[in-house]
């Protein structure tokens, strides 16, 4: 792992402005400082999807000053778990990582009704992978 008592986490999506910045701010809100959390995108786009922001704020979670950040390849090799929501082939692959792939629908020009469903879903993915990273490995 990234630091010997702290596993890291990395999430991936396309633009990095809905399902990636969802799933950072709810592994962030649930796991706290326990987990190291970052999120990228393989095409950034120029700020964060509003209607995620609303459905965040909805349960608590304010991600207004979060920004979309570019996928670069030191953050994948600083992760122990990559997770890739949508972004193909374009995350590159390093041994001893974990790759998770959550096929999620896209929440770019939905509405506040379409995008709640796809965070809650990501809430409910986010806790079962806290369960995971605090599973010894075998």
């Amino acid at each position: 792992m990234s630091d010997a008592a702290k596993p890291s986490v990395l999430f991936v999506c396309v633009h990095n402005a809905g399902r990636s910045q969802m799933a950072a701010a709810f592994l962030t809100h649930l796991a706290g400082d326990r987990v190291e959390v970052r999120s990228a995108g393989s095409l950034p786009a120029h700020q964060v999807n509003p209607a995620a922001v609303e459905v965040m704020a909805e349960v608590g979670i304010d991600i207004t000053t979060a920004t979309p950040k570019v996928l670069t390849t030191e953050a994948v090799q600083a992760s122990d778990y990559v997770i890739t929501m949508g972004c193909g082939d374009a995350c590159p692959i390093f041994p001893g990582k974990t790759y998770l792939d959550w096929r999620l629908d896209d929440p770019a020009g939905q509405g506040i009704e379409a995008v709640r469903p796809i965070r809650d879903e990501i809430r409910q993915r986010v806790r079962t992978l806290i369960d995971e990273i605090r599973a010894p490995r075998t």
